[in-house]
């Protein structure tokens, strides 16, 4: 401040430039103790007034899922024209558990439609796939593996399916979307997007990722790292993996390894000297609380696809994204 008032006011006297501490006090008069930027303050008090400040108590499974992406850290390789591409990795995370219900990847970025399939894949059971053998089928005591078997059609793998009640979220472009709003109220979750610059309502999720990273990724042909003491010489040329053996691979990995691991610091208190997994806390909370096997109905997933509106052609039919389709269908509601 001194340099820039003998710059540009050479006359004004040196002795009566304020000093830093003056600066300080104004400073701490004008934007409060905390130093914090006046909107956050705002928010803050906002938040006070309302009785919402205080901390979240997360006690039951699915009270509150946290969703995020990132790109995956491994380069899987194109199936059409076999070029090495990087797809995105989408994790929801149930926040009493820390386990992992559903994930999506898909070759370019996420869309509100990605997202609401991840949630829609959150209340499904996730069927046996090849390979899986009988330690990863559904293991839970009191609702035995025939009777989800008989209601699903299917087996179903030790992945536990609930419906969430509230969504976190952060504020990117396909989480803000009004189809996702939308498909979230289907559903009948609420919606709690984290604040803006506060890695802290969502710190669970995005240090899962790094967990992952650690535990998985990084002994993957084609690992990226995180710089270029982590890579490899090429990762481009090592990568092998399909987009769909990389989610077989991951789909795996989640239900063999990540739902039966130890938990450390996210231990419950409760249970001190109790080793627990995310499995068996979630036995727990059935045995405290029950489960409710419900899945939702088949147009469910209509209703969280992203709705088009569009106009019938007396002779064209309906355009959709640049074509022209016509069928004998739209004979009738023609001029509609």
């Amino acid at each position: 401040m001194h340099q820039y008032m003998r710059e540009r006011f050479p006359a004004f006297p040196a002795e009566r430039i304020p000093s830093r501490w003056t600066f300080a006090d104004v400073w701490k008069e004008w934007f409060g103790p905390g130093g914090a930027r006046p909107r956050y303050g705002r928010t803050a008090q906002a938040a006070a007034e309302a009785g919402v400040s205080g901390r979240m108590v997360v006690h039951r499974p699915g009270q509150v899922l946290v969703l995020d992406s990132t790109p995956m850290p491994v380069k899987l390789r194109e199936t059409v024209f076999g070029v090495a591409v990087t797809a995105t990795l989408t994790l929801a995370l149930d926040l009493y558990r820390h386990g992992l219900p559903a994930f999506r990847l898909t070759l370019q970025s996420d869309t509100s439609v990605d997202v609401a399939m991840l949630l829609r894949d959150v209340m499904l059971p996730l069927p046996m796939r090849e390979g899986w053998g009988e330690d990863m089928e559904w293991p839970y005591a009191g609702v035995p593996a025939d009777v989800i078997a008989e209601f699903t059609g299917h087996r179903v793998a030790a992945l536990p399916f609930f419906a969430p009640e509230t969504v976190t979220t952060d504020h990117g472009g396909p989480y803000k979307n009004h189809d996702l709003v939308e498909a979230e109220r289907e559903i009948g979750c609420r919606i709690l997007p984290a604040r803006v610059l506060r890695q802290t309502d969502k710190f669970a999720v995005e240090r899962q990722f790094l967990t992952i990273q650690t535990m998985l990724f990084e002994h993957l042909l084609g690992f990226t790292g995180g710089d270029v003491a982590d890579r490899g010489a090429d990762p481009e040329r090592d990568a092998s993996l399909t987009l769909a053996q990389a989610e077989h691979v991951i789909a795996t990995w989640i239900v063999q390894i990540w739902q039966n691991r130890k938990l450390g610091e996210y231990a419950p208190s409760w249970a001190p000297g109790e080793d627990h997994s995310p499995n068996t806390l979630f036995a727990a909370a059935m045995e405290q609380g029950g489960f409710d096997l419900d899945f939702p109905e088949p147009g469910f997933y209509y209703k969280v696809l992203r709705k088009h509106h569009v106009k019938i052609h007396p002779r064209r039919g309906v355009k959709i994204l640049g074509l022209w389709y016509h069928h004998p269908v739209l004979d009738e509601p023609r001029f509609q």
